[in-house]
């Protein structure tokens, strides 16, 4: 009896400090942050805010990407000149992001083009500082894999936690991720 007695309180412990716990570990605001050229990536960047209520914050070209920009069958199309150019860096419209400090992990959604993220993407980087910060990489593609992405992500911001990231084949895919 003793040691059911034991047993019990020690589990009431466990459980009355298990909020506390969970609270620590989700202080931090999080923020989805995507570029997508066709609405695929949008798609995995909504379903993320969705799980995990985070604010969004879309990269919205200043030159907007055309079907002829995309034709990537058509070497001389914007978005092959720009993959192959490596000082590219495509303007971005708008203010920005507010306050990138407020934000703790942020989510961050491209296409992939030619096996790398866009050069847009490098914009985006350049133009913020990720230190201290938990970047979480995810991307939409045909067939190439998001993990040369995470190199560079990781090149442009060395101060970051930039985790392995995922390649969105499915929105399920995101259930298991997340």
């Amino acid at each position: 009896m003793r040691k059911a007695g034991l047993f019990g309180l020690f589990a009431a412990a466990v459980l009355a400090a298990a909020p506390a716990v969970f609270a620590q570990e989700n202080t931090g605001k999080a923020l989805v942050v995507y570029f997508s050229a066709t609405g695929t990536t949008e798609r995995a960047a909504e379903r993320i805010a969705e799980l995990t209520g985070a604010d969004v914050y879309e990269i919205v070209p200043a030159q907007p990407y055309t079907s002829a920009d995309l034709s990537y069958r058509n070497d001389g199309c914007r978005a092959n000149a720009e993959q192959q150019d490596p000082s590219a860096r495509p303007a971005v419209a708008g203010s920005g992001i507010a306050d990138i400090d407020a934000y703790d992990t942020v989510y961050v959604g491209f296409p992939v083009w030619w096996g790398r993220m866009p050069k847009i993407m490098f914009t985006f980087f350049e133009a913020y500082d990720f230190s201290g910060k938990t970047i979480r990489p995810f991307c939409t593609s045909g067939g190439s894999g998001i993990a040369a992405s995470v190199n560079e992500i990781r090149g442009l911001e060395p101060q970051a936690d930039v985790q392995n990231g995922l390649r969105v084949r499915s929105l399920d895919d995101l259930d298991g991720w997340l």
